[in-house]
């Protein structure tokens, strides 16, 4: 009965359910951060590669390069 006790009075465990928390709300930041960046860096290589296209085809390559 006195180790049911002290399993019910320990609260080491409730330290342990917080960090997995906050681990788990940073790290779902990052992953969002990561994704909009992802996109981002898609965009721009896809505007730098269209510029380059049109100046190796001897166009101009507009007002955006």
């Amino acid at each position: 009965m006195i180790f049911m006790k002290s399993l019910w009075a320990d609260e080491s465990g409730a330290s342990a359910a917080e960090y997995a928390l906050i681990l788990a709300i940073v790290g779902t930041g990052i992953a969002l951060a990561a994704w909009n960046l992802g996109g981002a860096i898609k965009n721009s290589m896809g505007s730098a590669t269209n510029c380059i296209a049109k100046v190796g085809t001897g166009n101009s390559p507009g007002a955006n390069c």
